[in-house]
């Protein structure tokens, strides 16, 4: 099954929700950064809530996710578009925690003591920006608390991963409800009763279930249409101009030093995908000669 994601809104146009099955990108992340099983799940998680995010968004919009805490991983950084496309990495791919009742702690990965960070990109001249202090460092639930004390508005989230033992993601995948104001209580309610009803999401993933299936469980009592299906992929936009720009941002006394001390070249590796770009010494005397406004 490839990933996607499922938009429904209900009849009265007061309950909208989204379902999307992730496993396919999630894997691609976690190879490209070579993950361990608590990088993998947390990396995963969050992949997964920023695709949710940057479905709300419309056009060419995006947006970015950033988890800083005291925990081992350090850092998980993701950005998604509206357009389905999303890249991501984690600070420590390799750390590790131990287990807790069983199940990989991604609380304790990322630590207790930190921040969750949203920017959007909505075509603005300026980006919005919210931070909020992380409320359970489970990922899905941090995105919900923001949601609900940054932007108002009290949603329902479930990201899920799914790993073996040596890291390979097994499932993935996550929903997101909404209910715009004024609250009907009896069906958020409802609403709540068919989350528990739901269960774990990568186990309902895992046994071959779709984003559709999610959603008719979430909106059983809920009379709904389907708005949207859309395609997800893991997608990078770095390029090799915008390495260049790195290296545009050193001083021109360290790239000399670096043409010197590296005769074979400059590797400069993007964060977001793990993808190496090579920069040989007459690309970066270009660089030093555009500093100085000559050509040797």
């Amino acid at each position: 099954m490839a990933d996607h994601l499922q938009r429904v809104i209900s009849t009265d146009g007061r309950f909208f929700g989204l379902a999307c099955v992730t496993t396919d990108l999630v894997a691609e992340a976690c190879r490209r950064h070579d993950t361990g099983p608590v990088a993998a799940v947390a990396l995963g998680r969050a992949l997964t809530a920023n695709i949710l995010l940057a479905a709300l968004l419309k056009d060419k919009q995006q947006v970015m996710l950033k988890f800083e805490a005291n925990g081992p991983l350090r850092k998980i950084v993701t950005e998604g578009f509206c357009t389905g496309e999303v890249r991501g990495y984690v600070a420590n791919p390799h750390a590790d925690v131990p287990l807790k009742n069983g199940i990989i702690d991604v609380a304790a990965g990322l630590g207790k003591a930190g921040f969750l960070t949203v920017t959007k990109d909505i075509g603005a001249r300026q980006k919005y920006e919210g931070t909020v202090q992380l409320y359970t460092s489970e990922i899905g639930e941090d995105v919900a608390f923001y949601l609900t004390k940054s932007e108002q508005t009290p949603s329902a989230i479930g990201v899920g991963v799914q790993v073996d033992k040596s890291g390979t993601i097994i499932s993935a995948g996550g929903f997101l409800a909404q209910s715009l104001p004024p609250a009907d209580e009896v069906l958020i309610a409802s609403l709540e009763t068919q989350i528990q009803k739901l269960g774990s999401i990568t186990r309902f993933i895992q046994q071959g279930k779709t984003p559709h299936d999610i959603l008719e469980v979430l909106f059983d009592k809920i009379p709904h249409r389907t708005l949207l299906t859309q395609p997800l992929r893991y997608q990078c936009s770095c390029s090799e101009e915008k390495m260049k720009q790195a290296l545009f941002s050193l001083d021109k006394d360290d790239l000399i030093n670096l043409k010197s001390e590296k005769p074979d070249g400059v590797e400069v590796r993007c964060d977001f995908c793990a993808k190496a770009y090579l920069f040989d010494k007459s690309a970066l005397q270009s660089i030093i000669n555009s500093m100085e406004g000559t050509v040797q």
